[in-house]
């Protein structure tokens, strides 16, 4: 049993780097990567296609720049880019498939995925293989889920991933979206994790032992909010269980430790990011959080609990506001009154 190993160091864990890897930084580590044994590679802006011109942050380098870097170096390793509907044009599936990508990941929210329909179109028009994330999964229940699946399998997409975007994913509720989507169609599923609750690892090795064709990890977790499941960890993780990644377990923990490990900016957990986790609310809205919260002088993580109870989805500001000033006649403001907000971005997406 092979499961490849998608690396999105150098997408998801741009975020932590404000965007900011350079041509250099992506052919080094991609090439690294496709040495240790990584079969696909994702690169560019972490929001994907289209997201610096769009005013998500501006990128160190343009879309075409993070492709090129990537084909100039790779030999065996696929590579492409993340995409989301509205931010990417369907131009931008054109010119990744010019530079040579050989796959696209169309991201949408799981409650609505209609806008990918022509993306997905577009992309097989060109021969790339496409991969439908479903954003924010954890907003529908099982069978609806499955029901999205089915449909994306229609629209032509090659593989179906899962996305715990806010980390808060329980192993129960994976396992009913594994099993609801294998008992109505057959598309191959991937995941793709946030270690908010401290589970990406173990989740992603679970998704394994339940088919998953595909999964998503990131050098030294490096990635939005809280991280992504770590490639180290989790090819150590299934190379004891005998499953074959193809990856070189010392190799990868080498390049990990060179080129990632002195980008990383921690100290301890953040209650932010386990509130995150634990709410089920997706971090591309802290600002309009942190906003309110300092508007009202209350405590964010109270804030972030109580509006996910209303809506999982979006964040409006009448609705945070309206949710906040209930709070303020509560409580009191919290004994850690201010929160380091620095590593969160208003934009940020999957």
């Amino acid at each position: 049993m092979k499961t490849q190993i998608l690396d999105t160091t150098l997408r998801d864990g741009s975020y932590a780097i404000d965007f900011q890897f350079t041509a250099q930084d992506t052919a080094v580590i991609a090439k690294e990567l496709e040495l240790a044994g990584v079969d696909i590679i994702e690169v560019g802006h972490g929001v994907g296609l289209g997201a610096s011109e769009k005013g998500f942050g501006k990128a160190f380098e343009t879309d075409r720049d993070y492709l090129a870097a990537a084909g100039k170096v790779l030999t065996r390793a696929k590579y492409g880019m993340f995409c989301i509907p509205g931010i990417a044009e369907l131009e931008d599936i054109d010119m990744a498939a010019d530079m040579g990508a050989q796959f696209i990941r169309i991201g949408t929210n799981a409650n609505d995925i209609s806008s990918s329909e022509a993306f997905i179109a577009r992309a097989k028009k060109h021969g790339l293989f496409v991969s439908a994330n479903f954003m924010k999964s954890y907003v529908l229940e099982a069978e609806d889920f499955a029901e999205k699946a089915k449909q994306t399998q229609e629209y032509g997409s090659d593989v179906l991933c899962v996305v715990d975007s806010s980390g808060g994913m329980l192993s129960s509720e994976l396992k009913s979206y594994f099993e609801a989507v294998q008992s109505i169609c057959d598309i191959p599923l991937g995941f793709h994790g946030h270690n908010n609750l401290g589970l990406a690892v173990a989740h992603s090795v679970q998704a394994v032992e339940m088919g998953a064709a595909i999964v998503d990890t990131s050098l030294q977790g490096m990635g939005r909010s809280a991280g992504n499941a770590a490639t180290e960890l989790v090819v150590a993780a299934l190379d004891r269980m005998g499953i074959e990644t193809g990856v070189d377990m010392l190799r990868v923990m080498d390049v990990g430790e060179k080129y990632v490990k002195p980008l990383i900016r921690g100290n301890g957990l953040s209650s932010l990011d386990m509130v995150t986790g634990f709410a089920q609310f997706h971090s591309s809205y802290m600002s309009t959080i942190r906003k309110y919260a300092s508007k009202y002088n209350i405590d964010p993580r109270i804030l972030i609990i109580e509006l996910c109870k209303v809506d999982k989805v979006d964040a409006p500001e009448d609705l945070v506001e309206s949710i906040a000033s209930g709070i303020s006649e509560k409580t009191t403001p919290p004994l850690t009154s201010r929160f380091d907000f620095t590593a969160y971005h208003g934009n940020e997406q999957s």
